[in-house]
């Protein structure tokens, strides 16, 4: 590939705009990150110290809301990538975070839309452990 103007082109001669392969890399990183929170994607899953504490049913309640979180808006996912929520549970506000990394867990993955090089990690915590 190679840059012309603003505009890629691939090797079979077809043009993709920068803004169309951001978008397409923002619906491949969405739908990986979406399928490691509804379990059926790949991942490692942690929960904080903070979680590990609460009371085993309190502990499945949360994971249950993780698994199942909706509440994607302009306002809290300004990226579309669904990598982040919040919600509250029992008093406590509960967060819910993804991250890219390489496959040794080392560095920030070099193209989270690539699941060759990325290992996604969930992370749920209490916010005051933030």
């Amino acid at each position: 590939m190679h840059e012309r103007c603003g505009r890629f082109e691939a090797r079979a001669g077809r043009r993709y705009s920068l803004t169309s392969l951001f978008m397409n890399s923002t619906a491949k990183i969405r739908a990986l990150n979406d399928a490691l929170r509804n379990l059926t994607g790949e991942g490692k899953i942690f929960v904080t110290a903070g979680i590990a504490a609460l009371p085993d049913r309190e502990q499945a309640e949360i994971m249950t809301r993780v698994f199942t979180y909706a509440a994607f808006t302009p306002n809290n996912d300004p990226y579309g990538e669904h990598d982040f929520g919040s919600f509250e549970h029992a008093g406590k506000t509960i967060f819910w975070k993804i991250d890219a990394y390489d496959r040794a867990l080392e560095y920030g993955s070099p193209d989270p839309a690539d699941e060759a090089v990325t290992t996604r990690v969930l992370t749920v915590l209490l916010a005051e452990e933030y």
